[in-house]
């Protein structure tokens, strides 16, 4: 659509041109996406699957490490489950929800073995599943596929079986707002094609599964795709997040000078084939740092990375090297990555590897149980969207194509549960909301003010600058286009997560203030945010969310 819009036109949805009915409408085709859909169609539930780009693309295929799990007769010795989860604690850094890992955890292997018996192939070694062990893990339990493809071998598993059991899915379209009864209560969505097409999806649940908000920032591992639009939804349909300050940067993707966007990730696995990092003048980046080293979990090695390069050693200040060249047969164990490098001139079984730390993963998001259930009836989360009290502060690595798994199939479970209790809505009853423009900062401002004053290292006058140079670049914009929608829920992603970490006067896994270094027991706890009447994300206390569903 080209030309002035007229303000007041502005302010009203265009008709939808069509309606479709479903008892679910899946949003996202990811990991955790298709194992919603899959489990909704099992229970006999029609399911319709809402995806802004191909069924296949997203967040899910590119993931390299693999899936953490504990699963009999295939695991290292005395490893068990229980380990796995204080593994998981500790690197939630006291933020995690102790019975949300327990169960999510605890879920894992049967997910895993229903998933390898729907055609997902691991990589096998001379006594069974090949397993590795990365940053924060004490026992090698991560599989993985491909060598450093696991992401796209689990994601072709899942649409392989979409496709056999013919779900429908709706692709090149994006969800817009979630349609509400009277009482508050979410029953489908609006959503727009390729060409601003507006349609409605009438349907009883709504399960968010659109990944996380990586485009936040300039550099990241996540595709083009991940804005935090079911973040921006959810809001907007008047559900909690909470945990949206805790954004894991990555220690290592592979660092090219000016690039912008998703760049390689250099999975941590080699670190844990016996890579080391070294910065600019070779000496060991983690030496002292943390009893695990070069596998000390992500927020410790990113954070270390970071300091190191603002020194500049050896004249380089703005990436460190990943040294792999004692790893047998690199390019046969990490295929993607070598690729990757291959394309850069880099040969990993001679040369180091230039890496950084860039934006990975969103460990806050929807509040949710580990059901799926939101704080808002008939709209539901799993995937990077949710916040299900597994991640805290800090991811462990490999913890979220499991927690994808695991709480996918669990959300269709509860969806078919209230249900057949009666506790849905009548989707004839959702109302298409009339209002359609919501703020929208101007997307290269946004994201260099959160790369420079909210990533690794923040501080109260850097925040309060973001905050500033935010308002300066935001206008109401009409949701028209999948641009205009990516970059409004950019927007009220940024700001969520600033009035969060401004208020958050500590350092804690994730999130580290350079004016507040040391952890303050007195704030181990989530802060959580809804949207103010005036659509301003503000922090509203715990007690408010007493009996969610």
């Amino acid at each position: 659509m080209s030309g002035l819009v007229n303000a007041d036109e502005a302010k009203t949805a265009p008709d939808p041109r069509w309606e479709a009915r479903a008892d679910v409408v899946v949003i996202g085709s990811g990991v955790a996406g298709l194992s919603a859909a899959l489990r909704a169609r099992e229970l006999g539930l029609h399911v319709l699957v809402v995806t802004k780009a191909a069924v296949a693309d997203g967040n899910t295929r590119w993931a390299q490490g693999g899936v953490a799990v504990v699963l009999d007769g295939e695991r290292d010795e005395g490893d068990t489950v229980e380990k796995h989860t204080a593994d998981t604690l500790t690197a939630g850094a006291g933020l995690c929800d102790e019975g949300a890992v327990r169960s999510i955890v605890g879920g894992g292997p049967a997910a895993v073995t229903e998933l390898r018996q729907n055609g997902a192939v691991f990589d096998h070694g001379s006594s069974g599943l090949s397993r590795a062990r990365e940053g924060g893990h004490s026992a090698f339990r991560v599989i993985h596929a491909g060598g450093d493809a696991t992401g796209a071998e689990v994601e072709r598993a899942l649409v392989a079986q979409a496709g056999e059991r013919r779900i429908p899915v709706l692709e090149h379209h994006i969800a817009v707002d979630a349609l509400r009864t009277s009482a508050g209560e979410v029953a489908g969505v609006t959503v727009l094609d390729r060409n601003g097409v507006p349609g409605v999806v009438r349907a009883s649940a709504v399960v968010l599964a659109s990944g996380g908000y990586g485009q936040l920032y300039q550099a990241t591992s996540n595709p083009e795709i991940a804005t935090g639009d079911g973040l921006a939804l959810a809001l907007r349909a008047g559900a909690a997040v909470a945990d949206i300050e805790f954004v894991q940067f990555h220690p290592t993707v592979l660092y090219t000078p000016g690039a912008r966007g998703r760049c390689p990730l250099v999975t941590e696995a080699v670190r844990g084939e016996g890579a080391t990092l070294v910065d600019g003048a070779g000496a060991p980046v983690m030496a002292g740092v943390h009893p695990l080293g070069d596998l000390a979990p992500r927020d410790v090695v990113a954070a270390a990375i970071t300091r190191r390069q603002t020194l500049a050693p050896g004249g380089i200040d703005d990436h460190v090297f990943l040294d792999a060249t004692g790893i047998p047969g690199f390019a046969k164990r990490f295929p993607t990555v070598h690729a990757a490098c291959a394309v850069l001139g880099i040969d990993p079984a001679v040369d180091a590897i230039p890496v950084t730390p860039a934006a990975h993963f969103a460990c806050g998001g929807v509040v949710a149980t580990v059901d799926g259930r939101s704080t808002v009836r008939g709209l539901y989360a799993a995937g990077e969207v949710a916040r299900t009290g597994l991640h805290g502060a800090n991811r462990l690595a490999s913890n979220s194509l499991l927690e994808g798994l695991v709480v996918g199939q669990r959300a269709a479970e509860a969806v078919a549960a209230d249900l057949a209790a009666g506790l849905l809505p009548d989707p004839s009853r959702g109302r298409i909301p009339e209002r359609a423009t919501a703020p929208a900062a101007e997307r290269d401002v946004l994201q260099r003010v959160m790369s420079r004053y909210a990533a690794i290292g923040r501080d109260a006058d850097g925040l309060a600058a973001a905050g500033s140079a935010l308002d300066l670049s935001t206008t109401d914009s009409p949701l028209w286009t999948h641009s205009a929608v990516e970059d409004a829920a950019l927007t009220v992603a940024a700001q969520a997560l600033l009035a969060a970490a401004e208020r958050r006067t500590e350092s804690r896994g994730c999130h580290v203030r350079t004016d507040f270094p040391e952890r303050v027991e007195g704030l181990r706890r989530s802060q959580l945010i809804r949207l103010s009447p005036s659509g301003q994300p503000v922090l509203v206390e715990a007690a408010s969310l007493e009996g969610v569903a």
